[in-house]
């Protein structure tokens, strides 16, 4: 049953085809794609066309697995989700503030573990297909359980889920929507692996100021070298990602060094 998960790896590059022409052409504003995926990568002047390429070589790659089973569509599939683990790894390393943009502006939540998880589940898939004797089109015609359990797979391990049904539920974007109260915030923060990491170097417990940006809540603290220390917590998500920076009290000025926590 090697060509079980071709219909799962066909759909998938056509949904980030379809997000990622929709996202470049909605008009979001200025500065919008540098918190997504690749974009954030590249220069700002290139980021839409970046996107629109991504877009365009996943459309071929679905296509090539669709109707034919020549091994150049089979492995760059392989290559592509690869590659993919590959971005999402340095994405979450030099910006962990950036979605992974792998289904456009839906996947603008900061890039987990479980996104992390789902390129490699499909990197997985695309490696137990190359060797599928039929091509895409006649493994949807007759799917197995075993698609089915990809599915639930890749369900599992999708936080644009999350997103969507708090979009249904809300009708706007995280950033535009009444978030948690800031004591469940803080809640959440002091619930957190980064926390625990770092709750020995405050000097109180509380926080002095707290403040919110966009889909993000801050909570600022003092360490035992007065310098300060700030976490954010994301607003979304059932474990939602938590994110910490430290500024020197000696070089208020310079850039915070984040330390990359899971989310």
């Amino acid at each position: 049953m090697l060509e079980s998960q071709l219909p799962l790896l066909i759909a998938m590059l056509v949904l980030g085809t379809v997000a990622k022409v929709i996202t470049v052409g909605s008009g979001r504003e200025p500065g919008a794609l540098a918190r997504l995926g690749p974009a954030v990568l590249v220069p700002e002047r290139v980021q839409a066309p970046a996107l629109l390429v991504c877009a365009a070589g996943e459309l071929t790659l679905a296509a090539g697995l669709l109707l034919t089973t020549h091994p150049l569509f089979r492995w760059g599939t392989v290559a592509f989700f690869a590659l993919s683990t590959y971005v999402l790894l340095e994405l979450r390393r030099r910006r962990p503030d950036a979605g992974c943009g792998c289904f456009g502006e839906v996947s603008s939540a900061p890039v987990g573990l479980r996104s992390i998880g789902r390129t490699v589940a499909l990197t997985g898939m695309a490696a137990a297909s190359v060797w599928a004797p039929v091509p895409g089109w006649e493994a949807a015609v007759a799917p197995s359980w075993l698609l089915v359990a990809g599915v639930a797979v890749l369900a599992a391990l999708s936080p644009e889920i999350e997103e969507l049904i708090d979009r249904v539920r809300y009708r706007a974007p995280c950033e535009q929507r009444r978030g948690p109260a800031e004591s469940v915030v803080l809640s959440r923060l002091r619930s957190s692996g980064t926390w625990r990491a770092h709750q020995g170097e405050l000097a109180s417990p509380e926080p002095y100021d707290s403040w919110r940006e966009l889909c993000w809540r801050f909570f600022a603290f003092r360490d035992h070298h007065d310098d300060d220390v700030v976490f954010a917590v994301y607003l979304t998500g059932r474990r939602p990602a938590v994110r910490m920076a430290v500024v020197s009290a000696e070089d208020s000025g310079s850039l915070p060094e984040y330390t990359t926590v899971s989310a």
